[in-house]
């Protein structure tokens, strides 16, 4: 009897263990969702957002209601958690939690490091490998098992293998599907968009009064075409007969619906003066927003509502068996997802859209690889985008030699935005990055790749698809000149890096945690929950530091002016941006030394980071120029010559910076001595008297008072002297043996440099007196 109550008391035990895991599991679905929605948002409302087809709110709205039901409806997808990656019957509930426990922690500490980077990655690829990890690892345990393991094939025991447990057909088919739609879907949105400009062309306001209701035809049919087949029909409301009749008539529905949707366009268009293009885009916003939480609702929930399952198998009443002996044959099974947990999902989801700075980060990082205007680039230069670029250079001029100048001739008229980029100017700040035109493509297109992936049962990333034909578009749209090519090229290759270093990472990591649970035990989960839920708060801190030190210096923001900007108004930017400048300079070349002194390689190796950054804003200001110059009124335009003088002579500024403090951290690094104590007693002198005159330089500028600039110049031109006797000192003690060759050259290079600094300083405040004086 005692026996019986204890074996009745572990079972309980088991089972509230494993309850606690299955709320952990949920737990974890619900940050995973938010950092899922903020990866996975830039499919949807890129178009709409980057061609502005209507405010951000209404968009967001659209959207909202796009997920909302696309969460409701959503079903069938949901097997791939279960079934697609592994096979269930092979494994016993206690491994089987092990592997979604794992997937959970993975997942949400690699979309939340992505997110945090602003860069997309892709939901599907993540939830494949991670699943494929974590289900290898328990196998292996499986396999290494010192009795042997035996699985059941076609009614005969024999001995298992790796092969048995993992669903190799199905997970190699995802990952050509995922490797070939990146080719596919570029190649096509740049094929696609070329031949629609061509008939549209930038001016294409003439032409949609009588090809408008066709494009809308087609392209809403599409998108129509698009929520059935990849939305719709895989939803729970939808019985098996219209399924059926929707697969069998599928042709037919596309004709009457191109014919329906062109007569109610042209009808709109001339007598409501409906925009057709922001109708479409709007439509197919809601169309890729209503299938992504359809269908990708999967890679967020999926994997709770599989191990919810399986707790439900093993607490019933029916089982009799320990964690370690069943099976869990029953998740091969189709599986049926309660209404409340789709409801709570898409809440979540809507929530998220409206209120994630990261869904906006990512965002902003298609949109600058696809906009249409030259700017700021958010990417460096690669030599695989440099040879790119130099390839597509040679192959276009081969073309031209061999092209009649009547259709070069033509194509070049088609793709004339000289008048677009004029209307771009007037809006100012309401400018879109690309017009409607583009917009659509990327939704059509998209919307039928996936489609026909869908019908073809042939899986694929919806990132991935939407991501490459935004850049194929943008290609096409002779967005990448010149002078940005090989920057958005670097840009496009570092996000496709990004999607396959998730592959193995989520792959790794999963292996690992699943490992560490398998091996260690049930303290192992609590200690991986608890560093997820560190890893996201602490990169939500960096991404909020990350955030207030872009806005710390004050930048002359040109692209926040409309029109023609007022000389006024450039020079209390002007001034605010190099006063700000001027103290970090200031600052960071005390900082520098006293933390060289103390040899505080930490501090001092902040101060390192400090300065490229005030580096990179100083960059910004320079690249600026030009968009200032351009905007600035007619009459101002030769104060524009003392104003670039003040961005260069800054830019030199914090360069002179940089190549003191640079060398002194790599000093101090390498283990080398220290300057001597005579050293730096002159040099405390000196950066006393440095912070003296940037003070009052500041002080100055700030004014606009330059009454005093002769007195300033006076104490430069002192600083300068005194700097030549440090100098002369310095090469005594060399010639008395009294310094080491290495601290000696790092002290001379610091005085060099504080000379160069102290020289553009003075230029810098000359040419401010010069730019403040022609304003008045």
């Amino acid at each position: 009897m005692f026996v019986v109550i204890l074996e009745t008391d572990n079972i309980n035990i088991m089972e509230n263990i494993y309850l606690i895991l299955v709320v952990i599991l949920f737990f974890l679905a619900a940050s995973d969702l938010v950092v899922g929605v903020s990866n996975d948002a830039v499919n949807f409302l890129n178009s709409a957002i980057g061609s502005k087809a209507a405010s951000f709110r209404t968009i967001l709205f659209i959207a909202s209601i796009g997920i909302f039901v696309g969460a409701t409806f959503s079903t069938g997808m949901m097997e791939v958690a279960r079934k697609g990656i592994f096979n269930p019957q092979h494994f016993y509930f206690g491994e089987i939690m092990i592997i979604f426990l794992a997937v959970m922690i993975t997942d949400v500490i690699l979309l939340d490091a992505f997110n945090s980077l602003g860069l997309p990655t892709s939901t599907t690829v993540s939830l494949v490998f991670e699943l494929m990890g974590a289900a290898v690892a328990v196998s292996l345990f499986k396999l290494a098992d010192i009795d042997g393991q035996q699985i059941m094939v076609d009614g005969v025991k024999r001995v298992a293998t790796l092969g048995d447990y993992i669903n190799s057909a199905k997970s190699l088919a995802i990952i050509t599907g995922i490797l070939s739609s990146v080719v596919i879907a570029f190649t096509v949105g740049a094929i696609i968009q070329f031949f629609v400009r061509l008939v549209f062309s930038f001016k294409y306001d003439v032409k949609l009064k009588y090809l408008g209701s066709v494009w809308g035809g087609v392209a809403i049919t599409s998108i129509i075409y698009f929520l059935l087949i990849k939305g719709a029909s895989h939803a729970v409301f939808m019985g098996p007969e219209t399924k059926a009749f929707i697969k069998g008539n599928a042709n037919q529905i596309m004709i009457y619906s191109f014919v329906l949707w062109t007569i109610v366009l042209q009808i709109s268009k001339l007598l409501f003066k409906v925009d057709i293009l922001k109708f479409v885009v709007l439509m197919g916003t809601f169309a890729l927003a209503m299938a992504f939480a359809g269908n990708d609702l999967v890679n967020f929930i999926g994997v709770p509502i599989a191990g919810f399952s399986s707790y439900e198998v093993f607490a019933s009443p029916q089982n009799s068996l320990g964690a370690d002996e069943l099976l869990m044959t029953a998740l091969a099974e189709k599986t049926f997802v309660p209404s409340y947990m789709l409801v709570i999902a898409g809440l979540i989801m809507v929530l998220t859209l409206w209120f994630s700075k990261k869904a906006k980060n990512v965002t902003k990082t298609e949109l600058s690889l696809s906009r249409q205007q030259e700017g700021e680039e958010r990417f460096g230069s690669s030599f695989l985008a440099r040879s790119i670029v130099r390839g597509a250079l040679k192959a276009s001029e081969s073309v031209s030699k061999v092209m009649p100048l009547s259709v070069s001739g033509f194509i070049a008229r088609q793709f004339d935005s000289t008048q677009y980029e004029e209307k771009r100017k007037k809006l100012g700040n309401d400018a879109p990055n690309f017009d409607l035109i583009r917009a659509s493509v990327n939704l059509v297109v998209s919307s039928i790749l996936i489609s026909i992936a869908t019908s073809y049962k042939l899986p694929l990333s919806t990132t991935y698809v939407t991501f490459m034909v935004a850049m194929g578009t943008s290609l096409s749209d002779r967005s990448w000149g010149r002078e940005s090519a090989v920057y958005r090229i670097t840009g496009v290759l570092s996000v496709i890096g990004g999607w396959f270093f998730t592959a193995f990472s989520a792959f790794t990591a999963a292996f690992i945690f699943a490992s560490l649970i398998k091996w260690i035990g049930i303290w192992a989960i609590f200690i991986l929950v608890v560093m997820a839920v560190y890893f996201v708060y602490h990169t939500h801190v960096l991404y909020k530091r990350k955030t207030a030190e872009e806005i710390k210096l004050g930048d002359i923001e040109i692209d926040e002016i409309d029109g023609e900007l007022l000389p006024g108004t450039v020079l209390k930017r002007c001034k605010i941006s190099v006063n700000k400048a001027l103290f970090n300079i200031s600052e960071a070349y005390i900082q520098s030394v006293v933390a060289f002194e103390s040899e505080d390689r930490k501090a001092l190796k902040q101060v390192v980071k400090d300065v490229k950054e005030l580096n990179q804003k100083t960059k910004k200001l320079r690249y600026n120029i030009y968009s200032t110059v351009k905007k600035l009124q007619e009459e101002s335009i030769d104060s524009s010559l003392y104003y670039v003088q003040v961005i260069d002579y800054l830019r030199e500024s914090a360069h002179c910076l940089s190549f003191i403090v640079n060398p002194m951290y790599e000093h101090l690094d390498n283990n080398h001595k220290v300057f001597s104590k005579d050293q730096f007693v002159d040099l405390v002198s000196l950066q006393a008297r440095v912070n003296g005159f940037m003070k009052d330089s500041i002080k100055t500028i700030e004014l606009g008072d330059f009454s005093s600039l002769d007195s300033l110049l006076s104490t430069k031109q002192s600083l300068l002297e005194h700097l030549r006797l440090m100098r002369k000192i310095q090469l005594k003690r060399i010639k008395k043996e009294k310094a080491g060759t290495k601290v000696s050259l790092l002290y001379l290079n610091l005085l060099h440099e504080s000379q160069n600094m102290l020289l553009h300083i003075g230029n810098l405040l000359k040419a401010q007196r010069d730019f403040v004086k022609y304003q008045k």
